[in-house]
């Protein structure tokens, strides 16, 4: 799923000072998942900001919605056209969230009220921890299902740096070493000549670096016809 963590308070009442009524429009997909942006974060940020406001001697009136979800537009379309009944709307979804807004709702401003930052999982309560960077030619199975391109510091492909001590990254000291883990779940699994033999380079074609990606299921558009 997508993570992501709420800004901090200060730089969002920032975002909106000169505004008198917003609108804060959470999101009930992955960031309701890691606890930033649905019903009961909306609650709390609305309120939040309606006591800073009110102890600054600027009170800011504020309405709530959530939607199903900010990246799919005939959900965004239920907000309708009193979205332009307020000075600027907070969206609490990932960074696709404000975009989709935006680009339906083009006369009203959108402020993103939460920063998005990996593709992770829980991996304990409180705790989410990236594992997929979203390249686009997955190749996991080569490493015992552990991707080496999100979760090594430096995104290596034909094996560790050298640099780790007992199984943890040299550039950052509360990170395992995926290659250590790697290897292990290799000799375990009694298949450590896998990753003895030259593997070609890695297309990056379909990574970041070539624009904004674009993925189209054939049989979806054609039954829309």
């Amino acid at each position: 799923m997508i993570v992501a963590d709420r800004k901090p308070i200060e730089e969002l009442l920032g975002m909106v000072e000169d505004c008198k009524k917003i609108l804060v429009v959470g999101c009930k997909g992955c960031v309701t998942v890691c606890n930033v942006g649905g019903l009961k974060e909306v609650e709390v940020l609305a309120a939040t900001m309606k006591i800073a406001r009110k102890k600054a001697g600027n009170p800011l009136e504020i309405a709530e919605h959530v939607l199903e979800r900010q990246c799919d537009r005939e959900y965004v379309s239920q907000l309708g056209e009193e979205v332009n009944d307020y000075d600027a709307v907070l969206s609490m979804a990932c960074g696709v969230g404000p975009q989709f807004l935006s680009e339906m709702y083009k006369e009203q401003s959108f402020f993103p009220a939460v920063n998005t930052t990996f593709f992770g999982g829980a991996t304990q309560h409180g705790v989410w921890e990236e594992r997929c960077a979203g390249c686009g030619t997955c190749g996991i199975h080569m490493f015992g299902g552990l991707c080496p391109i999100a979760r090594c510091a430096k995104s290596l492909l034909h094996g560790p740096c050298g640099g780790s001590s007992n199984g943890i990254c040299e550039v950052n000291k509360e990170t395992e070493c995926i290659w250590d883990s790697i290897v292990k779940k290799k000799m375990e699994a009694g298949q450590l000549e896998d990753l003895l033999g030259v593997k070609n380079f890695k297309s990056w074609k379909t990574a970041r670096d070539g624009g904004p990606r674009r993925s189209i299921r054939e049989e979806l558009v054609q039954g829309n016809i």
